[in-house]
């Protein structure tokens, strides 16, 4: 390895801020009854529990009273995807009775949600893919073609589209998908984990939000599903009565202390992000220069209005997973896709229905936060060119 580590991945997870381990040290100290405990220790570790649920609604614009905590982002996405279907009895439902009801979800969205979606068509519900275009956004009249042909068969009764996409930093139609939703009596659920801290109300018009603490500096393991009011939620794991029987499972005061410390900072966040903009741009045309270099450049991935600190690009003739592994090596961390489909062969979903396997294959994705340098990046495209050096790429049609 070259030097010191230069960590690219932000959007896989960020390094927790001094000031959330702070909190979380002097949580440990005092939190470590159970806070559904009735007696004085359980109290003091509830209102960690409670101080963060207010931090995310202040950081959502929900009301506290309807914010879950959950175990991430993933749980809040299947939280939020499984509440619109099947009965009252929720027993029912986890016995594997048939749902009823229609569902339109981009091809774009994380793993959690498309798997979801897919979990959902195999017990009944009619599920309207939405492709993206080329650009890597989900145009609103796809979407409305999307409604139409699910309302054909069955009751809309939910659309889920993220506000920021995972890999290209795209940013999503999602108050006119409020819109169309809401004008065919639907909801719409948002998954703003990789908006949330990074841009200002990316979610505006959204009835259901999900947020993952460890994408704004905070912990990993805790998330949040803020919804509107009369929303009624119906669990997907069962057992006590945590989270007002949502998501049973003795909770985390630690990790809330975290999240709530990790909210508070992210009030702020979007303008610190704003001002990476400049610095992941001379990022792209570095690297560009630098394959060039080496025999063939680089193509970006998504365009339009995209987060200011995510480049996707793609490299002829090389493959997105033997770059990133090569760059780690020397000592810079990126990925080829999410990190929850990390460790498969298959290229990225999104990239794939954007713009073909092929492009999807030999992508690589930069993502940079408030504590990378300018010197951070120019180091990181000298390592870039040194392996593009080695890893010489494959003429077209060999």
């Amino acid at each position: 390895m070259a030097g010191r580590v230069i960590y690219l991945d932000w959007n896989a997870t960020t390094p927790p801020h001094p000031e959330v381990l702070a909190a979380m040290q002097a949580a440990a100290e005092v939190a470590w009854a159970n806070p559904a405990s009735v007696h004085g220790p359980g109290r003091r570790a509830r209102a960690f529990i409670e101080q963060a649920r207010e931090a995310v609604a202040r950081l959502t614009g929900f009301d506290a009273r309807d914010v879950t905590l959950t175990s991430g982002g993933t749980e809040a996405n299947n939280l939020a995807l499984w509440h619109a279907f099947g009965d009252e009895n929720a027993g029912d439902r986890a016995a594997g009775a048939r749902l009823h009801g229609a569902l339109v979800v981009s091809r774009i969205e994380h793993p959690s949600v498309t798997r979801a979606a897919e979990a959902l068509a195999g017990r009944g519900v009619e599920v309207a893919w939405v492709d993206p275009e080329p650009s890597g956004r989900v145009a609103p009249e796809a979407l409305s073609a999307a409604l139409d042909r699910a309302a054909a068969v069955a009751p809309v009764r939910l659309v889920s589209l993220q506000a920021v996409n995972h890999e290209t930093g795209i940013v999503q139609p999602v108050a006119e998908a409020a819109a169309l939703a809401h004008a065919r009596g639907a909801r719409l659920h948002v998954d703003a984990v990789q908006a949330v801290g990074r841009l200002p109300e990316a979610w505006t018009g959204a009835d259901l939000v999900s947020v993952a603490a460890h994408k704004i500096r905070g912990p990993k393991g805790i998330g949040a599903l803020a919804v509107r009011p009369g929303i009624r939620l119906r669990p997907v794991l069962f057992g006590g009565a945590q989270e007002r029987g949502l998501r049973p499972g003795t909770q985390d005061p630690i990790a809330a202390a975290g999240f709530a410390a990790a909210a508070r900072r992210a009030l702020d966040g979007p303008a610190r992000y704003a001002a990476l903009a400049p610095l992941r741009d001379r990022l792209e045309a570095d690297l560009v220069a630098a394959g060039r270099a080496a025999g063939a450049a680089p193509i970006r991935n998504g365009e339009g209005a995209r987060a200011p600190h995510v480049t996707n690009l793609s490299w002829p003739g090389w493959r997105g997973d033997e770059l990133c592994a090569a760059l780690d090596l020397e000592g810079v961390a990126v990925s080829s896709g999410s990190a929850c489909s990390a460790g498969t062969a298959e290229p990225s979903p999104v990239l794939t229905a954007m713009l073909g396997p092929e492009r999807a294959a030999s992508a690589v994705r930069f993502s940079i936060g408030e504590e990378t340098t300018e010197a951070d990046l120019a180091e990181a495209a000298r390592r870039a060119a040194r392996v593009l050096s080695r890893l010489r790429p494959v003429p077209a049609g060999t």
